[in-house]
């Protein structure tokens, strides 16, 4: 059937006639002669020796060979026009305008040291950030990517799984050396508590046993705040236990102002995702963010949670 070339044309006029519905169509996709659009297809079905096309004066039909044909030249096709665009951006400089959404207290505790060092190594980008606990839709609010944590919606985003995060128990030591350590969840349950108001996750403030047993804890509690970095800063106070994911609390228990809890039972496993449109067709300078991002998140310190006390 001629070169590579001239495969890769037919290919793509065939391809065209599908989505388009007739060969005027595809021809005038390519500015070909209807004709000669004909020829195409039936220069692909004679070296296949199967018909791809019903033809009729006013609609093509797919065969069951021209259905898996299609979808195939559809990724060949595809995986050839990333390529190029790959080669065009190697050459490429970065720029232009990156809007960011992410919850509140992970934007505010994490997120600036990593746009920090994206916006030095690309001096031509400019970032905007939307810090907030709401639901971003990023097409009608025109955002580029946003950071979720925890359950994601079915949704045709793209979502890139960048770092674990666990939810962990902990307290300060001044705090468990005046109350003493909870070595049981009925300990846990008789500690104050320190509650995070606008929780959304599933399964907040419980944890599953070593046998399988999931238990709430619903102690008393002594403060509760919409504020993450609020109930941090009064956990290491020793005020009482706090509940929540370790990118939160994780430095203060690398550093022993926290002492994590009962852990030999588990709590809810998170993860933190970068989601944004679909994979084709986005700018180079998101695709670039999004691997700045998985590279510094996925070896962040403040994702692990140490070995605490209780277990």
């Amino acid at each position: 059937m001629g070169s590579w070339m001239d495969r890769l044309t037919s290919m793509a006029v065939f391809v065209a006639a599908v989505e388009e519905g007739s060969l005027v169509g595809a021809a005038r996709r390519f500015g070909l002669s209807p004709s000669m659009a004909g020829k195409h297809v039936s220069a692909i079905e004679e070296n296949l020796q199967a018909r791809l096309l019903h033809r009729s004066t006013r609609t093509l039909n797919l065969t069951d060979v021209g259905k898996a044909y299609y979808a195939r030249c559809r990724q060949i096709l595809e995986a050839v026009e990333d390529a190029h665009a790959e080669a065009q951006e190697a050459q490429a400089s970065v720029k232009g305008l990156l809007r960011i959404a992410a919850p509140t207290t992970f934007g505010a505790m994490h997120l600036g040291p990593v746009i920090a060092s994206f916006l030095e190594a690309h001096p031509e980008v400019t970032i905007e950030t939307m810090l907030s606990d709401r639901y971003i839709d990023l097409l009608s609010e025109g955002v580029d990517l946003t950071i979720r944590i925890g359950l994601l919606q079915d949704s045709d985003l793209v979502a890139r799984r960048l770092a674990p995060c666990r939810m962990v128990y902990c307290a300060a030591p001044s705090f468990l050396k005046r109350h003493g350590v909870p070595r049981t969840v009925e300990d846990l349950r008789r500690a104050p508590r320190l509650v995070f108001t606008d929780a959304v996750s599933r399964g907040d403030w419980n944890l599953t046993d070593p046998d399988g047993q999931i238990h709430a804890i619903d102690g008393p509690v002594r403060l509760a705040s919409n504020n993450m970095q609020a109930l941090l800063s009064v956990a290491v106070t020793g005020a009482g236990v706090a509940y929540g994911p370790s990118f939160v609390f994780g430095q203060a228990l690398a550093s022993g102002r926290l002492v994590a809890l009962l852990s030999d039972h588990e709590t809810a496993d998170l993860a933190v995702h970068a989601v944004y449109p679909t994979r084709r067709h986005t700018s180079l300078r998101l695709r670039r963010f999004v691997d700045h991002l998985s590279l510094q998140l996925g070896s962040a310190s403040f994702l692990d949670v140490p070995v605490g006390l209780g277990g």
